[in-house]
């Protein structure tokens, strides 16, 4: 079947199906076009007096054969029914000019990269003073140019091909804490803090550990959230701090962002807590906050994804065991600094120094007037004497073991 064997509008969705064999050639003349669409088909199949159904299957299949758009299709439709004719309304436009050629372009981009790309005016004056005082011809064009056009040739192929700037990406400056090491001087309150991330398992984030340690007495204070948001991270670092039986002056982290964000620096500056973290290229300034992450909190935890549900369960038993445990009956090494002749420091860890944090804390001078209003030592005598080391250990083995069968399903009869 040939297109001119197309007569009804049924035949011409058989067309449109694909069940009719139709030979035709593609239209390759606008002016032959523009007839073919007009007389052949507009006026064949009476388009203008035509239904609406019938019409989009005659639009479709002008669509088809012309290779037009359905936009172009419908211009033409429009000028067929207001003018009854189709008329081809060629418009050949020159466009403009160019003014600069592609060695005015180099030029330019050579005069950036020698100057170190001055702002436009500048750029142009120094064209204007290459052409018009050094006498050098080749800046003519150049020495004309208007500043808003100068920007545009610096968008040019031509420009970027010869002359491409790097930069490379400068880091955020925070101006929350002070990026620096702790000074304690011999004072308790200087803490250091660090998070441990209790795995994740099919794409679900654990629970997370907050971590911090007094440097001077390595007081620790262990707290389990669920997340590391404001939502959860600011209550738990509240408690945190008034878990401490002295007063805190100091607050060192490292650049993780759940720390160094205005919410934190909001709450420290409240309790007037000085707000350090750590230095670039320097490893140790946590590094007693991270050895206690091994030391303490993967020990009692391990590495395993714990679900971030179980968080009020496992803070419930830090508070409980953990933390009273390690401040009052598991004795800590405290360095002493030894310096050479030639002003080399070395530490050494004497067994005359290995104590439990919170006897370290009475040893210090005027150990009293660093606690807390309240706190007196006659209150943590009583907790730390109340049980004996053997005890607390004990205790602490069998409510982690009640926890971990808790978390894990299985009953408390069973091992």
């Amino acid at each position: 079947m040939k297109l001119d064997d197309l007569t009804t509008t049924d035949q011409l969705r058989d067309f449109l199906s694909g069940t009719q064999a139709v030979a035709f050639s593609v239209l390759g003349d606008k002016d032959a076009s523009y007839r073919w669409i007009q007389g052949g088909e507009l006026v064949r199949f009476r388009y203008l007096t035509s239904a609406r159904p019938d019409k989009g299957v005659v639009i479709r299949y002008l669509m088809k054969v012309s290779g037009y758009s359905r936009q172009q299709i419908t211009r033409l439709v429009a000028q067929y029914r207001d003018t009854g004719q189709l008329k081809r309304r060629q418009r050949t436009v020159a466009g403009f000019a160019s003014r600069y050629s592609t060695e005015d372009i180099r030029l330019l981009a050579a005069m950036d990269e020698r100057h170190e790309t001055p702002c436009g005016p500048a750029v142009k004056k120094l064209c204007e003073r290459a052409y018009r005082v050094f006498g050098q011809a080749e800046y003519e064009r150049l020495a004309t140019i208007s500043v808003s056009h100068l920007y545009n040739l610096r968008q040019t192929t031509t420009y970027t091909r010869q002359r491409r700037h790097f930069e490379k990406t400068r880091p955020k400056v925070s101006s929350i804490g002070e990026r620096r090491k702790p000074r304690p001087n011999g004072k308790p309150g200087y803490i250091r803090i660090d998070t441990v991330h209790q795995g994740d398992q099919d794409k679900q984030k654990g629970v997370y550990h907050i971590n911090a340690v007094d440097e001077e007495t390595q007081f620790e204070v262990v707290c389990s959230v669920e997340k590391i948001s404001e939502l959860y991270l600011i209550p738990g670092l509240q408690e945190m701090l008034e878990a401490f039986p002295f007063t805190l002056l100091g607050f060192h982290s490292d650049n993780g962002s759940e720390y160094i964000n205005s919410q934190v620096a909001d709450l420290l500056d409240k309790l007037c807590i000085e707000f350090t973290k750590s230095r670039s290229r320097h490893s140790n300034d946590n590094a007693l906050a991270e050895s206690k992450n091994a030391a303490v909190v993967r020990k009692q935890f391990g590495y395993s994804h714990i679900p971030q549900r179980w968080a009020p369960l496992i803070n419930e038993f830090n508070r409980q065991h953990l933390n009273p445990y390690l401040n009052f009956h598991r004795p800590c090494f405290f360095p002493e600094t030894l310096t050479n002749a030639k002003g080399k420091e070395r530490k050494v860890y004497r067994y005359e120094n290995l104590m439990t944090p919170y006897d370290k804390l009475k040893s210090l001078p005027d150990a009293k007037d660093y606690l807390k209003p309240g706190v007196t030592f006659e209150i943590l005598d009583e907790v730390a004497h109340q049980i004996s080391d053997n005890q607390a250990a004990d205790q602490l083995q069998k409510a982690r073991q009640t926890l971990f069968k808790i978390i894990h399903g299985r009953s408390l009869s069973t091992g």
